[in-house]
């Protein structure tokens, strides 16, 4: 790397609607069906004493990380609500049924917050996560405050007691069921499935609940978390046949997770073992015909094996996935390659050969149909494609499948039909999901399917090697004579802000000819002095400012999809055109659309994006800010990865950074995926 001044110049039969109210009225039927099961668990409990037993979903709600497709959980146009049989497999059940007012809506729930003294702030989060009759669910059970995100355990005491008042108790079972929710999901936010049992017990003593064991039942007879037996794992090496065996490890998992990961490895292994090879053997011969040994692989186990893993650096990975799905269509094959956004996909389309068939080209999101009005749970989105509808193609290439989490990759495997191929591509060392899981990590661990890692080519361009060396764990300097990288140093986050600023609407533009809109700002996190909070506020400050006429937007406004809307995918940036009461107006890469006021809190600002969101997608120009916190190597090559003409490091954080990249990978995750494919 090399220093350089801050400036440069130095068809189903039913349709979606009707698939929607089936799927609404099974959801209604299921709560109440939770209902009287929570009732009948609390007589049972008044009876005498019993063990946590294992319960299943109960509505779904936005999950960590701002993820909220509808996962298959959950009844719904493409989706199935897993039948599971066994201590590790729950039966499906749902929380219980808030009172008959439960359709009061936004207007209860600003009354109640503002009796309360609740900051107003709050209730669009609130509504997002509990849904139209949040008010009633409240007042039933004040600690399902604790389930909006942001809202810490003191705070929802401090709610309760407000709402209650004496009768908010401590050792009140509805608080010590919101702390165990509570727990496993910031485990998930941290991309943990499941949690150990002892882990959450512990962590409840600290919290000061007596009753612990009442806590753990409580949240059980919610329907939000299960628990599961997890095997120990055999070791043979240290193996002694005169030992005791080890005891099965007891775990909770948020439902949502914990059968969304079951579900994505049993539509892993069907697509293993449903599979036979798309062509014969002389028509893959003449596909491999002058080929490079590595890509040569890459394409056989793409037509021969039901599920393959490609990995490669960004260029070649776009440029082989692409041939794979293109030579599958020159043979008469249903070909599909899925991007991570619109524009993403419009990008690898342009680099396709011309003439003859080709493939389809399309975001993952757009592929599986997105249901804009379906009837989904809060902050969800239902996709048209799944099981009972499932895709019309022999060939899925997915281009960039680390990012998929749990329920994301449940969803796709479940809309892959019997037979189908599926080939998840990602660069090596990719970093995890933003959410919950590491479905291509763990498929890799359990050595079921073949993975192929194309050849490293000699790097194109001085951000390629740049890139490439952090990838091997080395910051090293590069040769740059087109300041095609730049490095520019920032003593604080403040100044880190101030020269980010500067690059995009001055430096870059002026001396590069790459336009703001070209240009991408990432950061490791959206919180923080220097997170992309902050760098968005004095990039619209400068670029567009504005009242924030439309929820904080005005028109002219870059913005990204920060959580799942029908219209687009997370990390889809486009530009606000205008808003009112009936929404807000965006163009995005795939057209414009009107988002409802209710999601509308999707939507973040979008010159500055978190590289978990910006992955996948590249642009001609990207200015990284680094700061100490958040950093890993993993992070740091995707980040720099996302440039194709060139890239500003603005470097604050001193020796940190060389120290991540050296030492820091991607934490580790508790996950069951591994163990659920090798079954």
């Amino acid at each position: 790397m090399t220093d350089t001044p801050p400036d440069i110049d130095s068809p189903s039969p039913e349709s979606p609607q009707e698939r929607a109210a089936r799927a609404a009225e099974a959801m209604r039927a299921a709560e109440a069906a939770g209902a009287r099961a929570a009732e009948a668990a609390r007589a049972r409990r008044a009876a005498g004493p019993q063990g946590p037993g294992p319960q299943g979903p109960g509505p779904q709600e936005p999950g960590p990380q701002g993820s909220g497709q509808q996962g298959p959980g959950q009844q719904g146009p493409g989706q199935r609500g897993p039948e599971r049989q066994g201590p590790a497999r729950p039966q499906a059940a749902a929380s219980a049924a808030p009172p008959a007012d439960a359709r009061e809506g936004r207007a209860a729930l600003d009354e109640l917050f503002a009796s309360l003294g609740v900051p107003a702030g709050l209730a669009a989060r609130t509504a997002a996560r509990l849904g139209p009759g949040a008010a009633a669910r409240l007042r039933e059970d004040p600690w399902r405050l604790l389930s909006v995100p942001g809202v810490q355990p003191a705070q929802a005491d401090h709610f309760a007691r407000a709402l209650l008042g004496p009768d908010a108790r401590p050792d009140d079972p509805r608080r010590g069921g919101a702390l165990v929710l509570h727990l496993l999901t910031e485990a998930a936010r941290r991309g943990h499935t499941v949690t150990p049992l002892a882990d959450v017990v512990s962590a409840l003593e600290r919290a000061r609940v007596a009753d612990t064991r009442a806590a753990v039942e409580a949240a059980l007879d919610g329907g939000e978390v299960v628990t599961l037996t997890e095997e120990p794992e055999f070791d043979e090496e240290s193996f002694d046949e005169d030992a005791e065996p080890p005891e099965p490890e007891e775990t909770l998992g948020p439902a949502r997770w914990a059968l969304a990961e079951e579900a994505a490895a049993e539509g892993l292994q069907r697509l293993t073992l449903t599979a036979a090879p798309l062509l014969d053997d002389t028509a893959v011969k003449e596909l491999r015909a002058g080929l490079p040994e590595d890509r040569s692989l890459a394409l056989t186990a793409a037509l021969r094996t039901g599920v393959s893993v490609l990995r490669a650096a960004p260029d070649a990975l776009a440029e082989v996935a692409a041939g794979i799905a293109a030579a599958a269509a020159s043979r008469g094959l249903r070909a599909a390659v899925a991007a991570p956004t619109e524009r993403a996909a419009a990008d690898l389309a342009a680099a396709l050969p011309g003439g003859g068939a080709a493939p389809a080209v399309a975001s993952l999101h757009r592929l599986l149909e997105p249901q804009d009005g379906a009837a989904a749970a809060p902050g969800a989105v239902v996709y048209g494609r799944g099981e009972q509808r499932p895709f019309e193609l022999d060939l899925v290439v997915v281009t960039d499948a680390a990012a998929l989490d749990v329920e994301l990759c449940a969803v796709l495997v479940e809309a892959c039909p019997d037979g189908a191929h599926l080939v998840l591509c990602a660069e090596p060392g990719s970093p995890p999901p933003a959410g919950p899981g590491r479905p291509l990590d763990d498929l890799e661990a359990s050595e079921t399917v073949p993975v192929v890692v194309l050849d490293a080519a000699p790097p194109a361009d001085p951000v390629a090697a740049l890139t490439e060396a952090v990838r091997g764990g080395e910051l090293a300097a590069v040769d740059a004579p087109g300041r095609e990288v730049v490095i520019v140093p920032a003593g604080d986050p403040a100044e880190a802000v101030h020269r980010a600023v500067q690059l995009v609407t001055d430096s870059i533009p002026r001396a590069l000819g790459i336009p703001v809109e070209d240009v991408q700002v990432v950061a490791a996190a959206a919180g923080g002095e220097a997170g992309t909070a902050a760098l968005n506020a004095a990039l619209k400050a400068r670029l567009n400012p504005g009242p924030g006429a439309f929820g904080g937007m005005d028109p002219g406004d870059r913005v990204v999809v920060a959580a799942p809307l029908a219209q687009a995918a997370v990390g889809e940036t486009g530009v606000v055109t205008g808003g009112g009461p009936h929404g807000l107006d965006v163009e995005f890469p795939g057209g414009a659309v009107t988002v409802a006021p209710a999601d509308a809190a999707r939507l973040r600002h979008g010159w500055a994006v978190p590289v978990a969101q910006a992955r996948g997608t590249r642009r001609p120009a990207v200015v990284a800010v680094l700061v100490p916190d958040g950093l890993s190597r993993p992070l740091v090559a995707t980040a720099f990865g996302l440039a194709r003409r060139h890239l500003s490091v603005v470097q604050a954080a001193g020796p940190a950074l060389a120290r991540a990249v050296k030492e820091a990978g991607a934490r580790e995750r508790r996950t069951r995926l591994a163990r659920l494919v090798m079954r």
